[in-house]
Parts: C-alpha cells; sequence; structure tokens
C-alpha cells in the first residue's frame, strides 16, 4: 500500500493531501500513455535487459526507502547467484517513482521488472507496457498461487474490461491491510479499559473514548492531546463503507456517493473536529501534522500499515491494532492496498523476467528478507501464519493485519477503474465540508455529477459502455 500506489501509504500520507497524489497518478497515467502512443515505443521492440557484454542481465526498478532498499539488496544477491544473472536495481523514493518510471517509457527503456500500481494495470495493459505473465506463473514447478494472498493475485489480473478477472500482468509484491491503532499507553494513563481487539467500537463509543482522551495536559488553555486526526483521503472510505455507502455500483459504472448513508458517514467524519472537538483544528495540523502528534504521542486512535511498523519501533509509547470502529453495519471495514511487481513489455527475457518476478513475490527466503525489514506482512498464507503467532515482535494484535486481508479489506475505489479522476473529484472541493460550512448532504449531490460525469470518460477510455 501497500498505499493506493501500490505500495501502501507512506508516512507523508498524514502532511499531504490525499487529493494531490491521486491528481499526480491521473495525470501521471496520461501522460504516460500519450508519451506512449506519440514515440511508438511499443513498435521499437527496445529492452532495458541484456548488456552488451553478452552477460545476463535484468534491470528491476523499485521505490521504497533505506530498510526496503537493504532488504532487496540482500535478496536479490542470491537470486543472482542461482540464475546466473546480473540484476541492476534501480531505487527512487515514493515521491520520485512515477516520474522516473514515466521517463523510462517515454525514453524506450522500460524495466525488465519493476513496481505497478493497482490502479495502473488496465491503463498498462491496453497500452502494452506490461506483459501477460500467466503461462510462466502458472506453469511453474515453484509457485503455489494458492498461497498466495487471493486479493494480491486478482489485484493484477485483467480480462480486458474488469481488474480482478483473466490474466495475471503482475504478482503481488505486498498486500497492505490499512488497519486501525491505538496508543495504549495513553488508554493506562487515563485508566480506561483497553479496547477489544475482537469486536469493535461503535462510532458512539469510539467518540466517548476519544472525548475523555481530549485534554489540555499543561492547563494553558489548549488542547494537547486528541482523541484522534485522521485525514478524509484516507479514512473515509472505512467509515462510509460501514455504513453501507459505497462509491460505486457493482459494475462501477455508476457514482453512488449521494445517498443518505455516505452522507452521514461524512457528515460524522466532520463533526469529530466541528462538533466533537476531538481532532486538532485546521491550524493545528499545520503547525504540526497529525501523522507527527501520533507519533509523539499526542493522538490515541490513528491508522497504522505494515509499512509503519518498521518505523513504529522507535515510538516512545506502546501502541497496537484494533478493528475500525463500526458503523450502522455492525460491522468494521477498511481498504487493502498493494505494489505489484510486472514485466516489461520488451524485455528479451520473459521467462527470466517473470522468474525474478516469482523470486520477488513468493520465494520464502525473500520474503522473510523482507518481513523482517518491517516493511510488508508475509505474501505466503503458511508464513503470514507464523509471523502473526510471534510475540516477540509488534504489533502484539498481528492478527487484525490478516483479518483485514482475508475478511473485511477492500481495494480503494480508483483502483479498480481505469483512472483515479473521478474518484479525485470528491476530494476537489470537500474542505467546506470538514471546515463546518457546508453539509455533507448538499456537497455530495454536487459532487456526484461531476464525478458521473469523469467516470463515463474512463469507462469510455477502457472500452466499457
Amino acid at each position: 500500500m501497500s498505499d493506493p500506489t501500490g505500495r501502501g501509504i507512506h508516512h507523508s500520507q498524514h502532511s499531504q493531501s490525499g487529493r494531490n497524489y491521486v491528481m499526480k497518478r491521473s495525470r501521471f497515467i496520461a501522460a504516460s500513455v500519450a508519451m506512449i502512443a506519440t514515440t511508438g515505443l511499443l513498435l521499437s521492440g527496445c529492452s532495458a535487459g541484456a548488456a552488451d557484454t553478452g552477460e545476463k542481465q535484468l534491470t528491476f526498478m523499485f521505490r521504497g526507502g533505506e530498510d526496503e532498499k537493504a532488504a532487496y539488496t540482500t535478496a536479490i544477491k542470491a537470486f543472482e547467484e542461482a540464475n546466473d544473472v546480473k540484476v541492476k536495481i534501480i531505487s527512487t523514493t515514493a515521491d520520485d517513482y512515477a516520474t522516473k518510471l514515466k521517463a523510462a517509457i517515454a525514453g524506450k527503456q522500460i524495466p525488465d521488472v519493476f513496481y505497478i500500481a493497482q490502479g495502473d494495470i488496465q491503463a498498462y495493459v491496453n497500452n502494452g507496457v506490461v506483459l501477460d505473465i500467466t503461462e510462466y506463473v502458472e506453469g511453474s514447478d515453484t509457485l503455489d498461487l494458492d498461497n498466495i494472498w487471493e486479493y494480491g493475485v486478482d489485484s493484477y489480473r485483467f480480462d480486458g474490461s474488469l481488474v480482478g478477472e483473466g490474466a495475471i500482468y503482475a504478482l503481488p509484491k505486498d498486500v497492505g491491510p490499512f488497519s486501525f491503532g491505538y496508543n495504549k499507553t495513553m488508554f493506562e494513563a487515563a485508566g480506561i479499559p483497553l479496547p477489544d481487539v475482537d469486536v469493535p467500537l461503535t462510532l458512539e463509543e469510539f467518540v466517548n473514548i476519544s472525548k475523555q482522551l481530549t485534554k489540555d495536559l499543561n492547563g494553558d488553555g489548549e488542547l494537547d492531546q486528541w482523541g484522534t486526526g485522521l485525514n478524509v483521503q484516507w479514512s473515509l472510505q472505512s467509515f462510509a463503507w460501514s455504513n453501507g455507502a459505497d462509491f460505486l455500483n457493482e459494475d462501477r459504472t455508476k457514482v453512488t456517493v449521494d445517498t443518505p448513508e455516505f452522507a452521514e458517514a461524512l457528515q460524522w467524519f466532520a463533526d469529530l473536529s466541528n462538533v466533537e472537538g476531538v481532532t486538532p483544528s485546521t491550524a493545528q495540523a499545520q503547525t504540526l501534522d497529525t501523522y507527527q502528534r501520533w507519533m509523539s504521542g499526542q493522538i490515541a486512535f490513528f491508522p497504522v500499515g505494515p509499512w509503519d511498523v518498521s518505523t513504529y519501533a522507535e515510538l516512545d509509547f506502546d501502541w497496537d491494532l484494533i478493528p475500525y470502529p463500526a458503523g450502522k453495519t455492525g460491522e468494521s471495514a477498511t481498504w487493502v492496498g498493494s505494489l505489484g511487481i510486472a514485466v516489461g513489455s520488451t524485455t528479451e527475457d520473459p521467462e527470466l523476467s517473470a522468474k525474478l518476478v516469482e523470486y520477488l513475490s513468493a520465494d520464502v527466503t525473500a520474503q522473510q528478507t523482507l518481513v523482517d525489514a518491517g516493511v510488508q506482512i508475509p505474501n505466503l498464507k503458511d508464513m503470514a501464519d507464523t509471523w502473526v503467532a510471534d510475540s516477540t515482535t509488534k504489533p502484539a494484535n498481528k492478527q487484525e493485519f490478516l483479518d483485514i486481508v482475508n475478511d473485511y479489506g477492500r481495494a480503494l475505489p480508483a483502483n479498480n477503474t481505469y483512472n483515479a479522476e473521478w474518484y479525485d473529484e470528491l476530494f476537489t472541493n470537500i474542505q467546506p465540508v470538514l471546515d463546518g460550512k457546508q453539509t455533507a448532504a448538499d456537497y455530495l449531490k454536487e459532487a456526484q455529477p461531476k464525478m458521473q460525469a469523469f467516470l463515463d470518460d474512463a469507462n469510455a477510455q477502457a472500452g466499457i459502455g
């Protein structure tokens, strides 16, 4: 997530508008597709794979921090030795990845193997950027697809119409369940019973506890501890879904945000700040964003992804995971991100490239290296069971991550459509609702037809009528 880009949201998720990311992704895909068409890349047959020396060589492009880079460096050395190949690693930061991948595509240097986001599958398949690897992975003697999370594999299937069906164009680098965390130390200091790890709080219970934990600790008249501090871009989905609402109909042809259930969820979210007063104000969040306030022990409830675990090892307080607070359905809901690892369509050695994809996604040793780095949960189901049982590492309730992947996690709404412009439109002018200047119901009535127009255009581009 893994983030909406695929891997899971990075730590900047809480200090940057999520809207900015989605707009950047939409523009990136549009620009990449246009550039493919104008450069004639698909006719070039160029590859970044083979070295002039005749030595077998592959290129692998990914994004991540130093922990992930170190883990991949270690894992890939074993692959090189076992397969008599040199793998050139191209590493970028999360913020730079899209720009550099676009430049590689435009420069007719598609990497042999590279990260691909869930939401990019349709455009990349339709424009011939990625290779159909079904025959390699389904015919592999060393790969058990049934031992990889179904959500991860299905995220990179595409039948020409719908994501989730058909041929396989990537294997998951990871799955990133967007879980819900809480500050155990803060609860214990306040004498509040710890939340149940199996039964979700109701929205009323969540607000009541948040009020108890929103305090002026030093008596200066200013709040310096809050119940929560959620980003609408990354958290609204959970509360809308749990309230019985959704963003799209089942066949992804109609935007469905203009319903009482959706309006109720969005209004409740806005009221956390404007009515209940359990979040930092807009001004306070600008002074120090809510992610940093969580990290410094000022916030009780906050989202947690697997990509956070290595960083959270340095926190000065104890924390754990619980189910998301549940709306009127009585059931928790949240999303699961992912990043895929794909083979570039111009690779000169598709079989070896697919073998590298398989290795990075499903080799036990490679997976253990990444899990030990604290950047993801295991891709392999049997390994995940062992990981959950390990009481020496945090979080204590690792099972919650697996429950999300197995039971109640969903794809982000825009990850199964041709582009994200329709989804981005929801957040473009949402600030007056968050500031208490416009009701959620009025805003959603205005937003729905604009979103629908973007969705109609996206479906037309995808050939879906």
